[in-house]
């Protein structure tokens, strides 16, 4: 299912708008962690928004999101008041883990680890066509 353009109008907005709150207005709450928003996928009735967020600079993944759950009313009332005049309702937050960042570095780092053996000058580059 694809998202209207509404949709996908009001998940940018969130999605700059959290990230924000993340960066600066709320910066200390969490310690020096480091906190990216990376995406947000809103209901088409524009009523939950998921946030998917990427953490750097922190030990316990699982505990930093415990932490942003017991924040999330504190959170939203701040989202609130930056896009109150844009939206008609200030959507319920879930937020979501986003791995992916990780996944890559960890892939990243088993390709660099790879002993591939280098091909040997003897062999002939195959062009395609049988010598008969």
């Amino acid at each position: 299912m694809t998202e209207s353009k509404r949709q996908q109008k009001v998940s940018r907005l969130l999605q700059r708008d959290l990230g924000d709150i993340f960066q600066k207005d709320i910066k200390g709450m969490f310690g020096n962690a480091f906190i990216t928003v990376t995406g947000v996928q809103v209901s088409p009735d524009l009523g939950i928004a998921k946030a998917s967020l990427s953490f750097m600079l922190v030990k316990d993944k699982q505990e930093l999101m415990g932490l942003i759950n017991e924040k999330k009313k504190e959170i939203r009332k701040i989202l609130g008041n930056k896009i109150g005049k844009q939206v008609r309702i200030v959507p319920e937050l879930i937020f979501l883990l986003d791995e992916g960042a990780e996944y890559a570095s960890k892939m990243d780092k088993l390709i660099s680890g790879l002993n591939i053996p280098k091909e040997t000058p003897d062999e002939e580059p195959r062009n395609g066509e049988d010598n008969k």
